[in-house]
């Protein structure tokens, strides 16, 4: 599968990185040639500094043929606009952006464009986290007050 990935930080770089090892043609752009220091030794896709909001790059990023194309940059503007231009102007089958501001995240599923926002995410496991010790606090009959040590 082509997948293009925008933004080569933690997230990009580690998604690429596991995407390439599954055996996927991978494409990541970043800004900055030393972000690309952090993908695995071993990767053999494509990596390419320029801006992600760029057509011109994104053609270069194998845009044409993807059928991911997925915005992990740490900026929600250039994740939803890269996102909108992948989606609507490349017509690639699946595009996804990460998102830090959760009050953005209607809106843009308004505008047809799925997100991951890690706001909503961490929030979300740690209230799981809380909820099954609390039961389990509950079934095993300890108090209701986490002992202090």
């Amino acid at each position: 599968m082509r997948i293009v990935i925008l933004g080569c930080g933690r997230v990009g770089a580690r998604l690429a990185s596991t995407l390439d090892r599954e055996g996927h043609e991978v494409s990541i752009i970043d800004k900055n040639t030393d972000a690309f220091r952090r993908l695995d030794p071993e990767f053999r896709g494509q990596a390419l500094v320029g801006n992600g909001i760029d057509e011109e790059v994104l053609r270069r990023a194998g845009i044409e043929q993807a059928q991911i194309f997925a915005a992990v940059t740490d900026d929600d503007n250039t994740n939803v606009m890269a996102c909108q231009i992948a989606k609507y102007i490349f017509h690639v089958p699946k595009v996804i952006a990460r998102l830090y501001d959760p009050v953005r995240e209607e809106t843009y599923h308004m505008l047809g464009l799925e997100t991951v926002c890690p706001t909503t995410e961490g929030a979300y496991q740690i209230k799981r986290l809380l909820d099954a010790r609390w039961r389990q606090q509950v079934a095993s009959g300890a108090s209701s007050r986490p002992e202090e040590g």
